[in-house]
């Protein structure tokens, strides 16, 4: 059975991210700083209550009948005790023997074209881990961009206003840079076990380590973008968040309308109609603060079953990355253009081409993930390599056709200037002999 090391991490970055927030809030509340301390337990706290009802949904505790395990979320204590809780499993799992077990059949990745089919029994303890494991990575995700991603922004923001990092705030500030990045690489895993959960999907530790390099260039470049506009434009800056926010967090409801599908009712059998579209709505909220900071995987599609389009589509990878390149470059031109004085002793120009290397950086790592070391890169229609060739061959076409069309013209041109030049030359060549036509008739 697994080691489960991703719970031990989601419950570790839980704690101590919590603990060092209560901490750097104590220091602004001695400090006299209350707007930054409220601001600070409000994204420390909010995502910690959200963490609690996310385990409380995906083990359907609410309808069973367990006071002292909802006592224990209550009392915001509900991590440390699921933890435990899987301990206890994974400890006792090879010294009881298991009366039931279930059969799970699963596809092999496919060799030399053929992919067979292998039977797995999973017993109640696995069962009861993979729960686990599922609702912990869960619950990661919405603590990385609920609360660690605003919380990151905040304390920049802070420490470029006062010149200053403690360090508490440092060591705060890498906890929840940590707590983003795991989060995204939980996201991209949770991706891939949707898309292809017929499959038995194996990541490798290479391919950890390559996510891990792609989102964390991908997320620091960008709040470090976002912090910089703000300090400088903080009007205009709710202004991109909003843009950015609505943007994603209406679009998959906009593809909904327009599918003209009904609406969904088995995404849980207990909940009613307005449950439904409490969960729906917090999911498209989710989805839309993974996207302000990072790509999020993940197509939402509120008329799946699954609620997540399972096909890979490049097209909308291509265009986020694009776009996302475009709006940090126009911001740091903005930042360049109404930087203050607080950044006397900034080399701006390189400062500038630093975020964006890093930014490029970080897709360099993602194309990388995608070409060798996805764990179903086999299953993908095309590879990034393929796709690129394809792309020079159709830039190439088009410059080809377009020095074929002007040398067209160009020919086209010669010929017509030829043509107005003949005509007059004939005429100055026929006038002598008119000429001579009218002496001999006057010599007649």
């Amino acid at each position: 059975m697994k080691f489960p090391g991703s719970v031990l991490a989601s419950v570790f970055l839980f704690v101590a991210e919590t603990t060092a927030a209560l901490y750097l809030s104590s220091t602004y509340r001695s400090g006299g700083d209350g707007m930054w301390q409220a601001l600070t337990l409000l994204f420390s706290l909010l995502p910690c209550a959200l963490v609690q009802l996310t385990l409380l949904f995906v083990h359907r505790d609410f309808s069973r009948d367990r006071p002292l395990v909802l006592l224990l979320h209550l009392l915001q204590l509900g991590p440390l005790f699921r933890c435990f809780e899987v301990f206890c499993i994974y400890c006792q799992s090879g010294h009881i023997e298991e009366p039931y077990v279930s059969i799970t059949k699963k596809r092999q990745m496919p060799k030399n074209g053929f992919s067979e089919e292998v039977e797995k029994e999973v017993g109640q303890a696995e069962g009861k881990l993979f729960t686990h494991r599922s609702a912990f990575s869960r619950a990661s995700v919405i603590q990385a961009f609920l609360g660690s991603a605003p919380q990151l922004t905040l304390q920049l923001y802070i420490s470029a206003l006062q010149q200053d990092v403690t360090i508490g705030r440092c060591l705060f500030m890498v906890l929840s840079l940590l707590s983003i990045v795991y989060g995204a690489l939980r996201c991209n895993i949770l991706a891939i076990k949707i898309k292809y959960d017929e499959y038995d999907v194996k990541v490798k530790p290479l391919a950890y380590v390559c996510i891990f390099l792609w989102r964390s260039f991908e997320i620091a470049t960008r709040v470090i973008v976002l912090v910089l506009f703000t300090s400088v434009l903080k009007a205009w800056v709710v202004i991109v968040v909003l843009i950015n926010f609505f943007s994603f967090f209406l679009y998959p409801w906009i593809l909904f309308w327009c599918s003209g599908s009904p609406f969904p009712e088995n995404i849980e059998k207990a909940l009613s109609r307005v449950g439904t579209t409490i969960v729906l709505c917090f999911l498209t909220l989710l989805y839309a603060g993974i996207n302000m900071f990072c790509w999020s995987a993940v197509q939402l599609k509120i008329n799946n079953p699954d609620l997540i389009s399972k096909s890979q589509n490049w097209y909308r990878l291509l265009v986020y990355y694009m776009l996302r390149f475009i709006e940090n470059a126009f911001l740091l031109l903005m930042w360049y253009l109404y930087k203050t004085d607080i950044y006397m002793y900034v080399c701006a120009p390189l400062l500038i081409l630093q975020l964006l290397i890093g930014y490029c950086t970080a897709i360099l790592f993602m194309l990388v993930f995608y070409q060798f070391f996805h764990p179903c890169k086999k299953l993908f229609s095309s590879s990034v390599s393929e796709g690129f060739q394809e792309w020079l061959k159709c830039v190439c076409c088009d410059c080809r056709q377009q020095k074929s069309r002007e040398s067209v013209g160009k020919t086209d041109l010669r010929s017509t200037g030829d043509r107005d030049e003949t005509p007059s030359s004939s005429k100055i060549s026929s006038m002598p002999s008119q000429i001579l036509n009218t002496d001999e008739l006057c010599s007649a």
